[in-house]
């Protein structure tokens, strides 16, 4: 569920959280309704996806916004120490001090995750969602109900168990705190009361992430404005040179309805 970040980029601005943490963003100018990129679990802002949309942004004028969660990218913190509701709170925290106006939210993986949570507490803020691969709950589907009993003994007696990177990476910590805390921030077992157009893609060769998780997700969410594309030949990532077309083409006709709305 991550994405290899690129060479980091100079110019990023920041945030100060209460407990002295700090995230780091990148704002472009322009009109609204505004766009900002959430990615996926270990994925930055410098990723393939979030410095696209920056370029399609800067193309229509609109304004955009991408940052890194707490551990992650150039903010500060620990990865191991971050939390599902954690990432959340720097969502938020993001919206209400960074993100001017109304906000299409474009959540990858795991971000899909937190575009819901975030819509959740600001309503008033988002004007559309569009998701990627989306990931909710995936340390309650995905992860705990899968663990071997290596990774339960290592849990039990240190609080974490490394997790192969199958991108080839360094092995990453699980916590127990984050499976903990991924239980109390569950969003597919009931209803979820947002009624903003919601737009969702998922390839059906994703092997991190079933598809029929995003049809889950539109079952859940209150809207009746949601449209699901599965990708027959997609993977996780989305980030082949058709997803990026596919990924403009969807995020056009979104902001064209949410401005159509506006105008009406």
């Amino acid at each position: 569920m991550t994405e290899s970040p690129q060479t980091a980029e100079p110019g990023h601005l920041t945030l100060r959280c209460g407990d002295g943490a700090t995230i780091a963003y990148r704002f472009t100018p322009g009109k609204s309704p505004g766009v900002i990129f959430l990615p996926g679990f270990k994925s930055d802002m410098t990723g393939t996806k979030a410095a696209h949309l920056e370029g399609f942004c800067r193309a229509r004028g609109q304004a955009y916004l991408r940052f890194d969660y707490f551990g992650h990218g150039v903010s500060s913190g620990a990865f191991a120490d971050g939390t599902i509701g954690r990432w959340a709170e720097d969502a938020v925290r993001v919206l209400d001090e960074a993100a001017p106006g109304p906000m299409v939210l474009v959540g990858s993986s795991m971000g899909g995750w937190i575009m819901v949570l975030a819509a959740l507490q600001r309503p008033e803020r988002v004007a559309a969602m569009l998701g990627l691969a989306v990931a909710p709950d995936f340390t309650e589907d995905l992860i705990a109900g899968a663990l071997t009993a290596e990774q339960r003994t290592a849990l039990e007696r240190q609080g974490f168990f490394e997790m192969p990177d199958c991108y080839g990476g360094e092995p990453y910590p699980i916590t127990q705190a984050l499976l903990d805390d991924g239980r109390r921030h569950l969003v597919l077992r009931k209803a979820l009361p947002l009624d903003v157009p919601v737009r969702l893609i998922h390839g059906m060769k994703d092997e991190d992430v079933p598809w029929q998780t995003s049809l889950r997700l539109a079952q859940m969410l209150r809207s009746a404005d949601v449209e699901t594309t599965l990708v027959k030949d997609g993977a996780h990532r989305l980030s082949e040179p058709d997803d990026l077309k596919r990924l403009d083409a969807t995020l056009e006709a979104l902001l064209r309805r949410v401005e159509g709305q506006s105008d009406s």
